[in-house]
């Protein structure tokens, strides 16, 4: 039987890449999209639960899937506070993958973020770092947490830091080799598509799969 994604996200940089490929998987006979905004995309597959993120409780019926992928993040910029972000990457993802494991789902597909360390002393890290050992303890068969370096791709509202790191990392590109590789720009689609692809591998355990991994992992899968 073909089974039901769940996506949160799916506005996102990531999620927007992700979402196609879900409705296009054989994989998937049913995709379901969870968020603030109803998306103006159509599919035979798609059904979108619309709600605030505080209450995804209500909606728990509604949400029951086999494999729920978590695409939320925003910037401390965007969130305004430290509270605001904290809620967002922390809170509403805890919350999304408790909710998933109270309702049986098999796997858990989560983006994180390089350097993602709950004793750190940078507050983005430590946050992420947090969601990711919050995430470890719940029981799922697989977890897969994905630890992209800087995301390169089109966003609904650029972000000038983000342009000018991708324009200094994409300088600095040949002389990153060896323990530097990690912090390569990736693009969103190239993660979108690990993200599935670790998911149809339907292993166990968890599994964090870093950025520079990912890049080789999908490069020697483009030329086989």
């Amino acid at each position: 039987m073909r089974k039901t994604a769940l996506l949160a996200g799916a506005t996102g940089l990531i999620g927007s890449q992700l979402l196609p490929l879900l409705l296009e998987s054989e994989r998937y006979s049913k995709v379901i999209v969870v968020g603030r905004k109803t998306l103006t995309m159509q599919h035979p597959k798609l059904t979108q639960v619309v709600t605030d993120l505080d209450k995804l409780e209500d909606k728990r019926l509604q949400l029951i899937a086999d494999d729920v992928f978590c695409c939320l993040g925003t910037t401390m910029k965007q969130a305004g506070s430290k509270e605001a972000f904290h809620k967002v990457d922390l809170l509403y993802v805890v919350k999304l993958a408790a909710l998933a494991a109270g309702n049986f789902a098999s796997q858990f597909i989560v983006v994180s973020s390089l350097g993602a360390n709950a004793d750190s002393g940078v507050y983005y890290s430590k946050v992420k770092g947090e969601m990711e050992a919050a995430v470890r303890q719940l029981s799922f068969r697989a977890i897969h947490i994905f630890r992209p370096s800087l995301l390169l791709g089109e966003r609904e509202q650029p972000r000038l830091g983000e342009r000018i790191g991708a324009a200094v990392l994409g300088a600095l590109k040949p002389l990153m080799r060896g323990p530097f590789q990690k912090f390569k720009p990736i693009t969103a689609a190239t993660v979108a598509t690990a993200m599935l692809r670790a998911a149809e591998e339907d292993g166990g355990g968890v599994r964090v799969h870093l950025s520079n991994e990912i890049a080789e992992e999908e490069s020697k899968r483009a030329k086989a």
